[in-house]
């Protein structure tokens, strides 16, 4: 048990005790305060009798001289703790009309044990504790409150219509909203396994308030747990990190489609295994499975064909930039020069160093054959950019060209973020005819700009192939794979898979497929292991916490006694002591006052 709860074990209010700290300059001041100087009166001398009498009772005088500070120091203490409101835990017998039952439906609560899962159990106790009017609050990944002092029959239905996250949740949060919403003479009960989070905090916070809050405690099963708690991507693999929360070795298989590891852990250990991601993702598969299935399985989202194809179309080759579009993996870069005929599709179609009257008709059909299918096109600047025609593929309007521009450095967006672009030598000026500026010059003239067109989208890259220091920083390759990336609607595995209990705005309302149905809405919250789908987007969610795959917990005995599920109950409430140590502070004061009368100070 920590500090914070062994004082709160005994004070409603602990950090009264801060008052304590009244005692130091009191302390001081007796320190630096100066001795008295002893004067002799020889006429007077008799009236002070014996001074060697004195001197045989030393302790006395030494007593008389400290006692005042001894009280100061007590009555100091005995205010500091007052303050800080102590009590002491006794029985009361009480009819209960109103309940406030908190519910933990957290991954954890999903585990295991003699058919039923500890989420099936908690339910059956939340209903057997509703009364007259019974509120329901659930602990997930976010806090909901299902009903407020609702009849029993009502709090009933909303908890058959309950069921247990895959996600990490607040417990703490719960009780403290249980506590906001909890009547003059309301009781909380709180069902859940207590495994994780600090939610001794907000238990001795409602107690304080003088709610009596029963504990019933859901444990069973889940002590040899082994689980995925951690995975990251790179290169196209996924490194899975298995942890044994069990007492006794494991060996465990990680599955991944036709791909599998073997790792032996010890107790307590966590062992590390890289598996290739499929084309399409998947499952990947921890086995043999255990009481707490929700970590045992690992939903990887990954795009049905790994390979974009970029077609370059030039007459003179910008080999910095082919170089920049090949080392994007998964990019499968085909090189064209026209007036070549072209017949293949492309997800990425870009334009470098065109001779205006070398490109083919076809060409430009197959760029906007591109678009149609969602994908791409780029086209870089060049000194007679004008003449190339591109048509509207072409999202700003060429008017000549000009040598050395000041740039303004652009916002944070997917493309340009953490990139510091270089002011080109020379340049094409020229005016935004559609879409969206990302760079410009000081003068507003478009470096970068991108437009949709045609079920696609254009980029206008303002740099020319000659003339620009930018193809030699280290962040031009980086540049072009999110180029690649936004353009063909492509996605990191990073950003297509998602953390249970994480949430993904969308902008606004639209259908969502999950794997409890259907809905709209403008925010897609992760709370079930497997695939979710917004329109052609496929994302994968997983639990993968340490702390939530530690299903064990210490034994929670406090309130398992109570008569849950009558009208009457026996709980356990704090007794207040602060009147009794109030007077006894006074009593202290009144002594501190006789003192200073008998030594003379009043």
């Amino acid at each position: 048990m920590t500090p914070v709860e062994t004082l709160s074990s005994v004070f409603l209010r602990p950090l009264g005790l801060a008052a304590l700290a009244a005692a130091i300059p009191l302390i001081l001041l007796y320190l630096l305060k100066p001795d008295p100087e002893t004067v002799s009166f020889p006429a007077v001398e008799f009236l002070v009798g014996d001074r060697e009498e004195s001197r045989r009772h030393p302790a006395l005088r030494r007593l008389r001289r400290n006692a005042l500070l001894l009280v100061q120091l007590l009555a100091i203490a005995v205010v500091a703790v007052s303050l800080a409101a102590p009590y002491v835990p006794v029985s009361e017998r009480r009819t209960v009309s109103e309940t406030v039952v908190v519910v933990d439906a957290t991954a954890s609560m999903a585990t295991e044990a003699g058919g039923a899962t500890r989420f099936d159990r908690a339910v059956r106790a939340a209903k057997d504790a509703a009364t007259g009017e019974t509120s329901v609050v659930v602990a997930r990944d976010e806090t909901a409150v299902l009903t407020r002092r609702a009849p029993a029959a009502e709090a009933k239905a909303a908890l058959d219509g309950l069921r247990a996250t895959d996600a990490p949740g607040d417990l703490r949060d719960a009780i403290s909203r249980a506590a906001a919403v909890a009547g003059d003479d309301a009781r909380i009960v709180v069902v859940s396994d207590f495994a994780s989070g600090d939610w001794r905090t907000a238990v001795a916070s409602a107690r304080a308030r003088g709610y009596a809050v029963d504990l019933r405690q859901f444990d069973r099963g889940g002590s040899a747990n082994v689980g995925v708690v951690g995975y990251s991507f790179a290169d196209g693999t996924v490194s899975l990190r298995a942890k044994n929360f069990g007492d006794a070795e494991v060996t465990r298989r990680l599955s991944f489609g036709d791909a599998t590891r073997s790792v032996t852990l010890g107790p307590g250990e966590v062992a590390t295994a890289t598996l290739p991601v499929p084309a399409g993702g998947g499952n990947v598969r921890l086995s043999p499975g255990d009481s707490f299935p929700t970590d045992d399985r690992l939903a990887v989202a990954a795009p049905e064909d790994p390979t974009t194809d970029v077609l370059v179309v030039t007459n003179d080759e910008n080999r910095p930039l082919i170089t920049a579009l090949r080392v994007v993996r998964g990019t499968s870069v085909t090189v064209k020069h026209p007036p070549a005929s072209i017949s293949e599709s492309y997800d990425l179609v870009v334009f470098s160093e065109v001779r205006p009257d070398r490109l083919l008709d076809g060409t430009l059909r197959v760029a906007r054959e591109t678009l149609s299918s969602g994908g791409g096109v780029v086209i870089q600047a060049q000194s007679n950019l004008s003449a190339v025609g591109y048509g509207d593929l072409l999202p700003v309007a060429p008017n000549g060209t000009a040598t050395d521009p000041a740039v303004r450095q652009p916002g944070a967006t997917p493309i340009t973020e953490d990139v510091t672009f270089p002011a080109p030598q020379t340049y094409v000026r020229a005016d935004l005819r559609a879409g969206n500026a990302l760079l410009s010059t000081v003068n507003g003239t478009p470096l970068l700009a991108t437009a949709r067109l045609d079920g696609g989208r254009v980029f206008y890259y303002g740099y020319p192939a000659s003339g620009s220091s930018f193809e030699h920083n280290y962040r031009y390759p980086v540049f072009w794979k999110r180029v690649v990336y936004e353009l063909t609607g492509r996605r990191s595995l990073s950003a297509t898979n998602h953390r249970t209990g994480t949430t993904l705005p969308l902008g606004e309302n639209v259908t969502v497929q999950t794997p409890d149905g259907s809905r709209r809405t403008s925010a897609l919250a992760f709370r079930r292991v497997g695939f979710h789908e917004v329109g052609e987007r496929r994302y994968g969610a997983s639990l993968a916490s340490v702390a939530e795959s530690n299903v064990t917990a210490p034994s929670v005995t406090e309130g398992e006694t109570n008569a849950v599920g009558t009208d009457a109950e026996t709980t356990t409430v704090p007794k207040k002591l602060t009147p009794l140590v109030a007077g006894l502070a006074a009593l202290l004061v009144l002594l501190e006052l006789g003192l200073l009368r008998y030594r003379g100070d009043l």
